[in-house]
């Protein structure tokens, strides 16, 4: 097996990345975090000998290239993410989370990678009536995000070898907190409004989507990092914990937020029409078969995780500030 000592995180500095790359210093790796830092509060974790910082854009080849150098892998989270971003510039979102991911891997293999390891969605499969979907299921994407996301899988996988094993994750949407926290994901989103607002808005609400806590996400990164080739090399992994309508999140996050603040209202669940119709129940047995993962954390376990990170003072002005909102901070920032 082969030995891996040094990682590259692209979009380390991220809501997924912000919370793995700590885990993986706490576990003996030295990490280099490659992000352009548009999403990062102050609040990123002191520095480390063992990480490196830099600054970079996935579509600056050449600097890509160089510090990719002496790394035995790469964990590609980096990506204009989730579906509403594409309210942005299609050139913008085009020429990041499609046109830049292959050279990207040519440059890791001719650095001398030895493992890839890339976060796709499990939004690839858009709508389905399937009971469960499973890896081999048609991808059916909705928008830009989901196609580029499906696309991307491919162009890995024929440029893998015996020296360049590449393996593809397919995450649920995730939940629950973390260092660069993000406040536009479904259960993260309602937890924000029950808490500060008292009053959780539902677009549309029998829509099924599955979730995944954010250490699981983390964990599982871990884990494909770790386990033996032969059990990852060219494989694609669903991971996801529970499938639930989003009238069920809203409940639950209803139930949490009122016993973890007593003293406030009563919270209302206004619904809405809703024009976004993805929905899919995705099933995660694969990854169990395989590799022995089955999910520890769960939705309530997240909206836990906020309530405390809220109480705690760790999400300062969480209606206002763009920071944890990828499409508004873009904007903002007017990222071309």
């Amino acid at each position: 097996m082969e030995t891996i000592e040094k990682i590259l995180v692209t979009g380390g500095a991220g809501y997924c990345g912000s919370r793995l790359v700590p885990q993986l210093l706490n576990v003996g790796y030295e990490v280099t975090v490659y992000d352009t830092f548009y999403f990062t509060p102050n609040n990123l974790p002191p520095a480390d000998p063992r990480c490196a910082m830099v600054k970079g854009d996935l579509r600056d080849f050449n600097k890509f290239s160089q510090v990719v150098e002496g790394h035995d892998a790469v964990i590609n989270l980096a990506c204009i993410s989730n579906d509403a971003s594409f309210e942005l510039d299609e050139e913008l979102s085009t020429s990041i989370n499609l046109n830049a991911f292959e050279p990207l891997v040519l440059a890791s293999k001719a650095a001398g990678v030895k493992r890839f390891i890339y976060a796709s969605s499990s939004s690839v499969y858009g709508v389905s009536n399937e009971p469960d979907v499973r890896e081999d299921h048609p991808l059916i994407p909705l928008t830009l995000y989901n196609k580029y996301k499906g696309e991307c899988e491919p162009l890995l996988l024929k440029h893998t070898d015996n020296n360049f094993v590449g393996v593809i994750f397919r995450p649920a949407t995730v939940c629950g907190y973390a260092p660069s926290q993000r406040l536009d994901l479904s259960v993260n989103i309602l937890t924000n409004l029950a808490i500060n607002k008292k009053e959780i808005t539902v677009f549309g609400g029998s829509q099924m989507r599955p979730n995944l806590h954010i250490q699981d996400y983390c964990d599982v990164v871990q884990l494909l990092l770790e386990s033996d080739a032969g059990k990852v090399q060219n494989q694609i992994f669903n991971v996801g914990s529970q499938n639930l309508e989003i009238n069920e999140i809203a409940k639950i996050v209803k139930r949490i937020v009122e016993e973890r603040f007593p003293n406030q209202e009563q919270i209302k669940i206004v619904k809405t029409k809703s024009n976004d119709n993805r929905s899919y129940h995705i099933n995660s047995d694969k990854i169990r078969d395989t590799l022995g993962f089955v999910p520890r954390y769960s939705v309530e376990d997240a909206v836990h995780e906020l309530c405390d990170a809220f109480q705690a003072g760790k999400i300062p002005d969480s209606l206002n500030n763009d920071v944890y909102f990828r499409v508004k901070r873009l904007k903002k920032l007017g990222v071309k």
